[in-house]
Order: structure tokens, then sequence, then C-alpha cells
């Protein structure tokens, strides 16, 4: 049985993501520091085929020793779905020191160090394997939260470089949402940028984190093996690029 790990897996996209890959019968390490949370799903999904860790990525100590330490209980991993991820929604004016070094932290370091550490350990088997990280249309056409949009801007580069620097065993994609309902995030985005984010779209079909979850669970299938390297938009059709 193929596993993925799946971080900030108790709500959202990570939530949704950990109900479809149970349903196309993955085996989920879910990491997420919302205990309460996790509980939750491991309630609502049985804990059959489900693993599930607390972890808070903005702490060094856990990013590096994470994928580590998972190796010491699992021979290999299949995959990892890099999804968690922290939005304020405010000014770069308005950021304190600890909130910017946590921002960076888990968005983007969290992202290199887990990415590197499973690359490592799967290159050694010589077999296919896939990460997708989870990014944002802030990251392409930028954010009035400077500290969200520069992180998930350098979430696409790093997507990109680490396409070239895991090849050819690994494949390494991202999804790029638009305005995502049913989110912590979509309850912080400024009014008037909801407004934007809507008003650019073309399809009549909110998104939902369901919507998102489809489309990683395509990137990890081998129904996407010839893709790697690629942003994934998935907003009804908003900022055409």
């Amino acid at each position: 049985m193929n596993k993925v790990v799946i971080t900030g897996a108790a709500n959202g996209i990570g939530k949704a993501t950990v109900m479809a890959c149970l349903a196309q019968g993955f085996y989920v390490i879910a990491a997420d520091k919302d205990m309460a949370g996790l509980e939750r799903l491991a309630a609502q999904t049985g804990r059959e085929n489900l693993e599930t860790h607390y972890a808070d990525f903005s702490d060094f100590s856990t990013i590096e020793t994470f994928i580590p330490d998972l190796y010491d209980r699992h021979e290999t991993l299949y995959a990892l779905v890099n999804n968690a991820g922290l939005y304020y929604g405010k000014s770069v004016y308005r950021y304190s020191n600890v909130e910017i070094d946590e921002v960076w932290a888990v968005n983007l370091k969290a992202l290199i160090y887990l990415s590197k550490d499973f690359a490592r350990r799967e290159m050694e088997h010589h077999a296919f394997r896939s990460i997708v990280n989870v990014t944002s249309v802030a990251g392409e056409v930028g954010s009035c939260d400077a500290l969200y949009g520069a992180t998930k801007a350098g979430v696409i580069g790093l997507t990109k470089a680490n396409a070239w620097n895991f090849a050819p065993y690994i494949r390494v994609n991202a999804v790029s949402p638009g305005l995502v309902h049913d989110t912590a995030i979509y309850d912080r985005i400024p009014d008037h940028r909801r407004d934007e984010y809507q008003r650019q779209e073309t399809l009549d079909d909110p998104i939902t984190p369901s919507g998102v979850a489809d489309v990683i669970v395509f990137l990890l299938s081998e129904k996407s093996r010839h893709l790697t390297g690629k942003i994934i938009a998935v907003d009804n059709g908003a900022y055409p690029r």
C-alpha cells in the first residue's frame, strides 16, 4: 500500500486531501499542530490506513526531524504533500518579527527540509515517487499580505528547482489555488480582495477544498506520470497566465 505524508492535514485542503487519498487506497500519514482537528479527522475516517502526528512546522526542531523520524517507522514512503501554511491577511507593516519568522518557517523553510529529506531517502530506491506542493495564486500575481505572497512565490521557485534536483525518480509539482471557500484563510482575506478574486473567475462553481484535493490526487497518481515542475492553477480560470 502506497504511503503518503500530508502536512496541514486537520482542516481545509489538507483534510480534503486526506479523505481523497484514503478513498483512493493510500495509507495516509497526517500531520498538523491542531491536535483536536487530527482527533476529529481520525474519528470521522476511522484509524484504518490513517496515522496522525502532532507537528508544529514553525519549530525548526520539528522541521529537521519530522521526515527522518518517519523513516524510523516506515521503510519507504510514496509521496509527500506539502500543504501546511499560514496566512495572517495583513500589511507587512503590521507583522511582528516573530510572525515573520513563523510564516517563513511554515510556508517555505519546512518545504525545503521535508522535501530534501524525503527525496534523499526515496531516491535510493530508484523508484518513482511524487511531491505535491500547495502554493497560491498569491505567489503568481501578488498579495496584500506581502509575507504570504513572497513565501508562496518561493514555493513556486522551489517546485521548479526540485523537479530538476530530484529527477529522474521523484516528480515535483504544485497546485496553485485561487479563492478557496470553507477554509480558515478564506475568512481572513480582506473583503475587497475576495471580491476581486471572484470577479476574475470565469467559471461559476465556487472552489472548495475537495476540488483542490482532486487535483492533488491526480498529481500523486500514475495518470500524471509525465508531469514534473508544473504549477497547476485551480482558480476557475482567474488571472489567465
